[in-house]
């Protein structure tokens, strides 16, 4: 009986084990079927092409397709909040950009926590911002300007592309730190507001370099200064506005987040593929042509810098009393 027993729990253990089997075989390797990578803005922008350039890469590099999936609106809110309520297995990824570290100031009720629920996976692009006018506004410098603005409290139009983008923060920046007073008109979209620039029926505005070099370049726009810490190699002989205003900087960026929780050796995995990008010459150039700049930062680091860029445009938000459309 004894040996009846052992023979039957000998059996028993064995189709246990069968039955783990399907379970190991189908523990493969990251990624086994297509990534989806969420750009929160319509196709055609910046954000939408440097997806394509990142998931393009990306298909190249993990042998899988990487699927560029716009969900625009509200600020970039509903393509994050996508990101946020899936699973945290690598499979769908954010393209994270400023807009996401002033939405927490600028949005009253969010279904989300950003610095809580996305993990920081790499760095990919900054794009400078320029301070810019029509030719035919009388002042060439940013010293000039800001006489010139004070001179004329309240009188000045600066066209932005939205209300809470990155071209009305970098103005609202502005103006908290030289004291000028600036009448701020938003635009649905940069395109709009830069024709109105063009066209002299505002004043001056802070644009992604991306949108507006080549009207620099024709001498349609005058730029005054660029928003970086330093000159910018696009326009070398254009002085950043900090030589002027010590401690001024805004710029777009762009980089890759993924919801919380997902394995760290995901996510050190997809920024060694992005460096790996960066570090490429050719999409290097790709960059260069849309008057980006490659961006590479550690998951930690770009935590940091995610914290930082979050308190500092809170600020802005919060002295400027600014609130979502």
């Amino acid at each position: 009986m004894n040996l009846q027993r052992r023979q039957l729990l000998g059996l028993a253990a064995g189709a246990a084990s069968v039955a783990l089997l399907p379970r190991i075989a189908v523990a493969q390797p990251y990624p086994s079927r297509p990534v989806r990578l969420v750009a929160a803005f319509p196709a055609g922008g910046t954000s939408d092409i440097i997806s394509r350039l990142v998931g393009k890469w990306l298909s190249e590099r993990l042998g899988q397709p990487v699927v560029v999936e716009n969900r625009p609106g509200a600020g970039a809110n509903i393509g994050t909040e996508a990101v946020v309520r899936a699973p945290p297995d690598g499979y769908t990824l954010l393209m994270v950009t400023t807009s996401n570290t002033v939405s927490p100031s600028l949005y009253e009720r969010l279904n989300y926590n950003f610095i809580r629920d996305i993990s920081p996976v790499a760095t990919v692009a900054r794009v400078p911002i320029v301070m810019e006018v029509n030719p035919s506004f009388p002042v060439k410098t940013v010293p000039e300007f800001i006489a010139y603005a004070k001179a004329r409290s309240g009188k000045i139009n600066m066209a932005s592309g939205g209300n809470g983008g990155s071209g009305h923060m970098s103005g609202e920046l502005f103006m908290m730190m030289t004291g000028v007073n600036l009448v701020h008109v938003p635009y649905r979209g940069a395109a709009p507001a830069l024709a109105d620039l063009l066209g002299g029926q505002v004043d001056v505005m802070f644009d992604q370099m991306t949108s507006s070099i080549g009207y620099i370049r024709a001498g349609q726009l005058r730029a005054l200064g660029v928003a970086t810490a330093a000159r910018v190699e696009m326009l070398p002989e254009v002085p950043a506005v900090c030589e002027s205003v010590p401690g001024y900087e805004a710029s777009s960026w762009y980089g890759i987040g993924a919801p919380r929780k997902t394995p760290v050796e995901i996510v050190e995995r997809l920024n060694r593929e992005i460096n790996a990008a960066l570090a490429d010459h050719k999409l290097r150039a790709r960059l260069a042509d849309l008057g980006a700049e490659p961006l590479s930062l550690a998951p930690n680091e770009f935590e940091k810098f995610v914290i930082a860029e979050t308190e500092k445009w809170g600020k802005v938000v919060k002295t400027a009393g600014i609130k979502a459309d």
